[in-house]
């Protein structure tokens, strides 16, 4: 069998891969999705000796009849059966050996997680600078909101026509 350190870290192997996903996982027991997606993180999923058919049927042979999940116990008899499928010209003992150090030590890896991209179109669509019309009217000259002034007319009840040049001058002209 495994060496004792490899036993540690295969068994820290199945509870990184058993929480996984899942925020109520207590780390105890795995589900047929964490399953697969430990044996295709670790290699032990070739797509030649073993593929996600033979993972699959393998977890529904080791799991009870009526449980969804297996245990750490289970887990150990299913890399078993996979080891002899995986590894066929070694003995079961060098086979398991092997699979242990396939899986042992490993982390979920989080691939094809969709990152936010600052790319040119993203800066030319939010650049205030470059706005016009009534969307340039609603940001200041640093590119902050205005707010509710940026978006309503405030009606000024000066008697003067909206940008007429000579605003405020008639009391000037009235008093001579």
């Amino acid at each position: 069998m495994a060496e004792n350190s490899d036993i540690t870290s295969l068994e820290d192997s199945f509870r990184k891969f058993a929480i996984y996903g899942d925020t109520k996982a207590t780390g105890q027991e795995m589900t047929g999705k964490n399953w697969s997606k430990l044996c295709k993180d670790c290699k032990v999923n070739d797509g030649k000796a073993i593929t996600g058919t033979d993972v699959d049927i393998v977890f529904s042979k080791v799991k009870a009849k009526s449980a969804r999940v297996i245990t750490y116990e289970e887990f150990t008899k299913a890399l078993e059966e996979l080891s002899a499928k995986r590894f066929k010209g070694k003995s079961k003992e060098e086979a398991y050996e092997a699979i242990c150090k396939l899986v042992a030590g490993k982390e979920p890896v989080s691939a094809g997680i969709t990152k936010a991209a600052a790319t040119g179109a993203v800066d030319r669509l939010t650049d205030t600078s470059k706005y016009t019309g009534s969307h340039k009217e609603r940001f200041d000259q640093t590119g902050k909101g205005k707010g509710k002034s940026g978006r309503e007319t405030i009606v000024e009840n000066t008697g003067y026509v909206g940008s007429y040049k000579l605003a405020g001058t008639y009391d000037a002209k009235v008093k001579k």
